[in-house]
């Protein structure tokens, strides 16, 4: 869809699950998870040739995939025998390249612009933290101190921002430094969650879930003054939103 809310076009045919849409950075592709019956899978759909193909599958839960900001490399996160840790795999497939060894809960990846960087969530401190790491996955190291939990990190366009989601009480949208530094919340709604960036990297859209809607969530939008606030309509509950192009 639009981002204002508008040409809402479905690409899945509903016979299984998909979730968290990323397009690719040249805008051609979009990347996500399938789920059918015990199997998870990671599909690209190519959007000119309206065609998907299958990059990993596996027994495994298997969520949050991140392309690579070249496009040919997509980190993911799979718990095997109940350790989740952050993988890396190409874009065309092959064998996944397991990048942190924690025996705690290493989730998410997204790569800092130019990709020699990831910033990540882990428990490995005993509650949910971010960290940052070399794109080897070397040099692991944690950058958020604050009070509360953080997660689903999110590197800006510019380089100059970490978004995530701050679990302290409610769940807030905030952004910092990828040093950990000059920590700022921005949103302040019962449950918002998993912000994503706009290409100019000005505006995060997030998905809010309120109280007494049954669990319905609807995807808003923030600029980065935390004053500018609007939902985005959708046709359904809407969640996991992902920016694409900037269109004249």
């Amino acid at each position: 869809m639009d981002s204002d809310g508008a040409n809402h076009r479905f690409i899945t045919n509903g016979q299984s699950m998909a979730l968290t849409p990323r397009f690719s950075p040249d805008y051609k592709s979009i990347l996500y998870v399938s789920y059918l019956g015990s199997r998870v899978r990671l599909y690209v759909y190519d959007i000119g040739a309206g065609q998907q193909r299958l990059v990993t599958e596996s027994n495994n839960p298997t969520f949050a995939p991140r392309w690579s900001p070249d496009g040919r490399n997509i980190l993911f996160s799979m718990a095997v025998a109940g350790n989740t840790d952050i993988y890396r795999i190409g874009a065309n497939g092959g064998t996944p390249v397991r990048l942190t060894t924690s025996p705690g809960i290493d989730v998410g990846g997204s790569y800092s612009p130019d990709g020699s960087r990831i910033v990540f969530e882990s428990d490995r401190s005993g509650g949910q933290q971010l960290y940052v790491m070399n794109a080897d996955g070397s040099n692991q190291r944690r950058i958020s101190h604050g009070g509360g939990r953080y997660a689903t990190p999110e590197w800006s366009p510019r380089g100059d921002l970490i978004a995530f989601t701050k679990l302290a009480g409610d769940f807030k949208i905030a952004v910092m430094t990828p040093s950990g530094d000059n920590e700022r919340i921005l949103t302040n709604g019962w449950q918002d969650e998993q912000p994503t960036w706009s290409p100019n990297g000005r505006v995060l859209q997030f998905f809010r879930t309120t109280p007494g809607r049954q669990g319905a969530s609807q995807v808003w939008q923030v600029d980065l003054t935390g004053v500018n606030e609007r939902r985005i309509p959708t046709p359904l509950s809407g969640s996991d939103p992902a920016w694409g192009p900037l269109l004249p």
